[in-house]
């Protein structure tokens, strides 16, 4: 199947190849398409790499996932000069959609091509670099977690420099400073992703104490019940006096619905209903988070939301989750009970889990939430 996919992207891919616009002096294409959480984790670097002294006088063109577009433009413009956006599901389903925007892209020049992504995606990112020309392309040595070893081969060759990483797994804002020392050659003293809010008027009323749940996630396999939600919802409502705000994305409608049907008390349907930017002040103001393993506890973080519980399969253990305590020490994970059971062996955990986790996550009880919540909040 993999194999039948390269031969047929290759194709799409050639016929892609445009007249090359003029370079300009001191350019350099930065690429980044994954997801929102991974953005969150990543976007502080852009900042280091725009005053560093190696590629300090670099005009920097982002190039990125529409996903987190408004993000992006928000917090991050002042330190990027031009931005460029893909749609991630689109270049892969879309093929008249990929040929026109790998068109678009192979006008371009630039004197430098930085891909930092440490799980490089051969028909994403990876051909994204090769369709470009420039001088220098710099990439990550990686892995394989979304490739095959044999593309991945091929793909190593688009690059003219790549930058040491560890084999093994570690979180994934350190891999991402990891990169950046490795690239300009200094240590830095990051120590945590972070996101400066500005005072911002909503146009919905927010309660004064309130928990934030956060119903979605991409995957199926991520999403725990949402009866369980509105048994944590009843239990901190009435046990510890929090509103509660419920929240999700477009595609958790459904969801929520299914929650209204089962919950007997007052709340606030966030769910679809605010903008990315919006949310993130949602978040900001909260004063405890239960969620998926998913975007939202990194935008918790990111904030230093005081208390947030994750409730996870294990997928990515030790990329995505758990947080370093040096990061952030108030979270706090609900694992399946296969990984409970082995909470104390990380090295294990990362080796079972690290790539991926098949673990069915409604076998987490309401009543392991329920104790750790206690566990916590008694302190």
């Amino acid at each position: 199947k993999q194999f039948f996919k390269f031969i047929f992207f290759k194709i799409i891919d050639f016929f892609t190849k445009s007249k090359v616009n003029e370079k300009k002096a001191k350019s350099l294409l930065l690429v980044r398409i994954d997801a929102i959480g991974d953005y969150i984790l990543f976007r502080n670097f852009i900042e280091i790499l725009k005053n560093s002294e190696k590629y300090g006088e670099y005009k920097i063109t982002l190039l990125g996932n529409v996903l987190w577009k408004q993000l992006a433009l928000e917090f991050d413009k002042k330190y990027v000069d031009n931005f460029i956006w893909l749609d991630s599901g689109k270049l892969e389903k879309n093929f008249i959609y990929r040929f026109k925007k790998l068109k678009e892209l192979s006008r371009n020049k630039y004197d430098i091509i930085i891909n930092p992504v440490f799980s490089r995606h051969f028909f994403f990112d990876d051909a994204i670099v090769k369709i470009i020309d420039a001088d220098k392309k710099i990439g990550s040595r990686g892995d394989v977690t979304l490739t095959r070893k044999w593309l991945k081969k091929i793909s190593d060759k688009y690059y003219t420099e790549l930058v040491p990483a560890q084999e093994k797994i570690i979180f994934e804002f350190f891999r991402n400073k990891e990169f950046f020392e490795n690239l300009l050659g200094e240590k830095l003293d990051i120590i945590k992703p972070f996101i400066p809010l500005q005072n911002k008027i909503l146009h919905f009323d927010l309660p004064e104490n309130y928990a934030i749940l956060f119903i979605g996630a991409k995957a199926r396999k991520r999403k725990w019940d949402v009866r369980n939600f509105v048994e944590i919802a009843k239990f901190l409502k009435t046990g510890y006096g929090y509103e509660i705000v419920l929240c999700g994305g477009p595609a958790d409608k459904d969801d929520a619905m299914r929650f209204s049907e089962f919950s007997d008390f007052k709340y606030i349907d966030l769910v679809g209903k605010t903008s990315l930017i919006d949310f993130f002040y949602v978040v900001a103001r909260s004063s405890i988070m239960v969620s998926n393993e998913t975007v939202a506890p990194h935008i918790a973080v990111a904030f230093g939301v005081r208390h947030i519980f994750v409730v996870s399969n294990g997928n990515h253990f030790g990329r995505f989750t758990p947080y370093p305590e040096q990061i952030h020490s108030g979270y706090y994970p609900v694992y399946h009970p296969e990984i409970e059971k082995n909470r104390n062996d990380f090295e294990l955990l990362c080796k079972l889990y690290g790539n991926g986790s098949d673990l069915n996550i409604n076998d987490i009880t309401v009543q392991m939430l329920k104790e750790k919540i206690k566990m916590v909040l008694s302190n």
